[in-house]
């Protein structure tokens, strides 16, 4: 149990950090109406986004030891507590302010988790019948199909929908993971739940570029986070016998709840733009007066259809022409 815990940590480290190059990564990517091969291409050429993508893969790397040696409970609750991770990198290196709700969402975090590895038993069968790996391969399957229809979306409503549709994609990826078929060769390329772990984990990243281009990175990660996170935990409780330690249940249920609300709470830390200080996008300079310093002046909305040119002090204005 110490090998997986300690991988589980690490990777949420990993997480914590991708996360971030990733959002900056996919806001410079060119808007995305559909799913197409350009958006893909504009990714592939951010190094932000690969760099994240890379820490993500390192993550995901450590957490299959755990996933195949721990409960899928703790370990879904561990990772996605990497907010705690991004919110004190980012405190610490782009000198943003931890306020008293930060600080309450990271003791929660650190607490819950206590409680949830005090709490967790064994972990329960790393096998599963026929039927659940193609059940697997089908949830993906209808996954990517939402990601097609809500691609067409725009707004918050789509990015929370997409945000949702990310974390069944990772959750498969996770449920995948702990009962794939590893005998041999063979045998992993005839297994469903392979397919399933390739196209959830593809598809999980898509829905979640296309969800950061659409809204914050607070509603996509706190949607993102429930389906992740619940999704598997109740799986692995239900199908596959994952247990707390006896007589240590409400420990691990109080737990896995402390650590899922500290990430809800944490949750803001995604929005990386807002912690970089970068000038208002309404404001601009203007070339300031003889003997004056520089002045800056909103920026207004282009001159409409009907309106007028007025050059009475020798300046381009613009007159709202009033039917």
């Amino acid at each position: 149990m110490l090998l997986g815990l300690t991988t589980a940590l690490v990777a949420t480290v990993c997480f914590g950090f991708g996360s971030v190059f990733q959002a900056g990564g996919a806001r410079e990517a060119p808007h995305a109406d559909r799913v197409r091969v350009g958006l893909l291409a504009a990714l592939l050429r951010s190094w932000r986004f690969l760099l994240g993508t890379g820490l993500d893969i390192a993550g995901f790397a450590l957490s299959v030891v755990a996933l195949r040696t721990l409960p899928l409970f703790l370990v879904q609750a561990v990772t996605n507590a990497s907010l705690a991770v991004t919110a004190l990198a980012a405190a610490r290196l782009l000198g943003a302010r931890l306020h008293r709700a930060d600080l309450l969402g990271i003791a929660a975090v650190v607490v819950g988790l206590t409680l949830l590895a005090l709490g967790s038993g064994r972990a329960g069968r790393d096998h599963a019948p026929a039927a659940f790996h193609w059940a697997l391969l089908a949830t993906t399957a209808l996954m990517l199909l939402l990601t097609f229809v809500l691609a067409r979306r725009r707004g918050n409503a789509a990015a929370v929908g997409l945000g949702l549709l990310a974390g069944v994609g990772f959750g498969v990826t996770s449920l995948a993971v702990r009962v794939l078929d590893v005998s041999g060769p063979l045998d992993v390329f005839t297994d469903p739940a392979a397919y399933g772990l390739a196209l959830g984990g593809l598809g999980g990243y898509l829905a979640y570029a296309l969800a950061l281009q659409r809204g914050t990175v607070t509603a996509v990660t706190a949607a993102g986070t429930v389906s992740e996170t619940f999704g598997p935990a109740l799986v692995g409780v239900l199908a596959l016998g994952d247990t707390a330690r006896p007589g240590y249940a409400w420990c691990a249920l109080t737990g896995f709840v402390v650590a899922v609300g500290g990430t809800f709470v944490l949750s803001r830390f995604g929005e990386v733009e807002s912690e970089l200080g970068l000038p208002p996008e309404s404001a601009e300079p203007v070339p300031a007066p003889p003997g004056e310093g520089p002045t800056r002046v909103a920026r207004t909305a282009p001159p409409c259809k009907g309106d007028l040119p007025d050059k009475t002090d020798g300046q381009v204005r613009t007159e709202r022409q009033v039917p």
